[in-house]
Protein backbone atom coordinates (compact mmCIF):
# COMPACT_ATOMS: atom_id res chain seq x y z
CA UNK A 1 0.00 0.00 0.00
CA UNK A 2 1.15 3.41 -0.30
CA UNK A 3 2.97 5.38 2.14
CA UNK A 4 0.64 8.55 1.47
CA UNK A 5 -2.91 6.66 1.29
CA UNK A 6 -1.18 4.75 4.64
CA UNK A 7 -0.66 8.32 5.88
CA UNK A 8 -4.47 9.65 5.40
CA UNK A 9 -5.21 6.05 6.80
CA UNK A 10 -3.44 7.27 10.55
CA UNK A 11 -4.51 11.13 10.39
CA UNK A 12 -8.17 10.33 9.19
CA UNK A 13 -10.73 11.13 11.55
CA UNK A 14 -13.98 10.66 9.70
CA UNK A 15 -15.08 8.45 7.09
CA UNK A 16 -18.55 8.28 5.50
CA UNK A 17 -19.43 5.18 4.71
CA UNK A 18 -21.73 4.48 1.30
CA UNK A 19 -24.34 1.92 1.01
CA UNK A 20 -24.21 1.32 4.80
CA UNK A 21 -25.95 -1.71 5.74
CA UNK A 22 -28.30 -2.51 8.80
CA UNK A 23 -27.80 -6.18 7.60
CA UNK A 24 -24.70 -7.66 10.00
CA UNK A 25 -23.93 -10.36 7.53
CA UNK A 26 -22.58 -7.95 5.02
CA UNK A 27 -19.43 -6.32 5.03
CA UNK A 28 -20.58 -2.54 4.93
CA UNK A 29 -22.04 -3.10 7.85
CA UNK A 30 -19.46 -5.01 9.93
CA UNK A 31 -16.13 -3.45 8.50
CA UNK A 32 -18.59 -0.20 9.62
CA UNK A 33 -18.37 -1.40 13.19
CA UNK A 34 -14.59 -1.94 12.83
CA UNK A 35 -14.08 1.27 11.77
CA UNK A 36 -16.05 3.09 14.45
CA UNK A 37 -13.41 2.11 16.88
CA UNK A 38 -10.90 4.14 15.25
CA UNK A 39 -13.07 6.89 13.27
CA UNK A 40 -16.24 8.80 13.58
CA UNK A 41 -18.34 6.79 10.93
CA UNK A 42 -20.77 8.25 9.37
CA UNK A 43 -23.31 6.26 7.58
CA UNK A 44 -24.77 7.04 4.05
CA UNK A 45 -27.73 5.49 2.78
CA UNK A 46 -31.36 6.93 1.97
CA UNK A 47 -33.09 4.04 3.07
CA UNK A 48 -32.45 4.66 6.68
CA UNK A 49 -32.40 7.20 9.43
CA UNK A 50 -30.23 5.58 12.09
CA UNK A 51 -27.56 3.08 11.50
CA UNK A 52 -24.77 1.70 13.85
CA UNK A 53 -26.36 4.34 16.36
CA UNK A 54 -25.77 7.42 14.20
CA UNK A 55 -27.42 9.67 11.79
CA UNK A 56 -27.92 8.13 8.37
CA UNK A 57 -27.53 10.99 5.53
CA UNK A 58 -29.38 10.26 2.38
CA UNK A 59 -26.12 11.64 0.72
CA UNK A 60 -22.28 13.07 1.23
CA UNK A 61 -23.71 16.03 0.01
CA UNK A 62 -26.15 16.11 3.59
CA UNK A 63 -23.20 15.59 5.66
CA UNK A 64 -22.63 18.05 7.90
CA UNK A 65 -19.09 18.85 9.33
CA UNK A 66 -16.18 17.33 7.66
CA UNK A 67 -15.60 13.94 5.81
CA UNK A 68 -11.94 12.55 5.50
CA UNK A 69 -12.61 9.43 3.45
CA UNK A 70 -15.44 8.32 1.25
CA UNK A 71 -15.54 3.99 1.52
CA UNK A 72 -17.45 3.44 -1.21
CA UNK A 73 -19.98 0.10 -1.18
CA UNK A 74 -21.87 -0.17 -4.14
CA UNK A 75 -22.16 -1.57 -7.38
CA UNK A 76 -19.76 -0.09 -10.02
CA UNK A 77 -21.82 1.61 -11.73
CA UNK A 78 -23.52 3.67 -9.15
CA UNK A 79 -19.85 5.25 -8.37
CA UNK A 80 -19.23 8.07 -10.49
CA UNK A 81 -22.19 10.05 -9.32
CA UNK A 82 -20.58 9.26 -5.24
CA UNK A 83 -17.65 10.39 -6.39
CA UNK A 84 -18.82 13.52 -8.60
CA UNK A 85 -20.61 14.43 -5.33
CA UNK A 86 -17.44 13.54 -2.98
CA UNK A 87 -15.59 15.96 -5.35
CA UNK A 88 -17.86 19.04 -4.87
CA UNK A 89 -17.32 18.68 -0.83
CA UNK A 90 -13.60 19.97 -1.27
CA UNK A 91 -12.85 18.43 2.11
CA UNK A 92 -11.98 14.39 0.89
CA UNK A 93 -8.97 13.42 0.96
CA UNK A 94 -9.42 9.50 -0.12
CA UNK A 95 -12.33 8.09 -2.23
CA UNK A 96 -12.09 3.98 -1.24
CA UNK A 97 -13.77 1.58 -3.21
CA UNK A 98 -14.48 -1.56 -1.62
CA UNK A 99 -13.64 -5.54 -2.87
CA UNK A 100 -15.39 -5.93 -6.55
CA UNK A 101 -15.97 -1.88 -6.69
CA UNK A 102 -14.34 -0.75 -9.93
CA UNK A 103 -15.19 2.35 -11.98
CA UNK A 104 -12.58 3.70 -14.02
CA UNK A 105 -14.20 7.05 -14.96
CA UNK A 106 -14.83 7.36 -11.45
CA UNK A 107 -11.58 7.12 -10.67
CA UNK A 108 -9.84 9.33 -13.07
CA UNK A 109 -11.91 11.90 -12.31
CA UNK A 110 -11.35 11.81 -8.38
CA UNK A 111 -7.63 11.58 -9.39
CA UNK A 112 -7.96 15.28 -12.12
CA UNK A 113 -9.69 16.61 -8.53
CA UNK A 114 -6.47 15.87 -6.81
CA UNK A 115 -7.93 13.13 -4.62
CA UNK A 116 -6.55 9.70 -4.18
CA UNK A 117 -8.62 6.24 -4.78
CA UNK A 118 -8.30 3.05 -3.84
CA UNK A 119 -10.43 0.84 -5.76
CA UNK A 120 -10.79 -3.02 -5.34
CA UNK A 121 -9.47 -3.76 -1.93
CA UNK A 122 -10.96 -3.65 1.62
CA UNK A 123 -9.85 -1.05 3.99
CA UNK A 124 -10.82 -3.42 7.17
CA UNK A 125 -7.88 -5.75 5.89
CA UNK A 126 -5.44 -2.64 4.82
CA UNK A 127 -6.52 -1.22 8.18
CA UNK A 128 -5.43 -4.26 10.17
CA UNK A 129 -1.87 -4.40 8.65
CA UNK A 130 -1.22 -0.45 9.96
CA UNK A 131 -2.56 -0.76 13.26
Amino acid sequence: MDAYIIKILEEAKTIAVVGASPNTSRPSNYISEYLMDYYAVVPVNPGHDILFGEVCYPSISEIPGLVDIVNIFRNSNAVLPIVKEAIQRNDIKLIWMQDHVINEEARELAIQHHIPVVMNDCIYRVHRTII
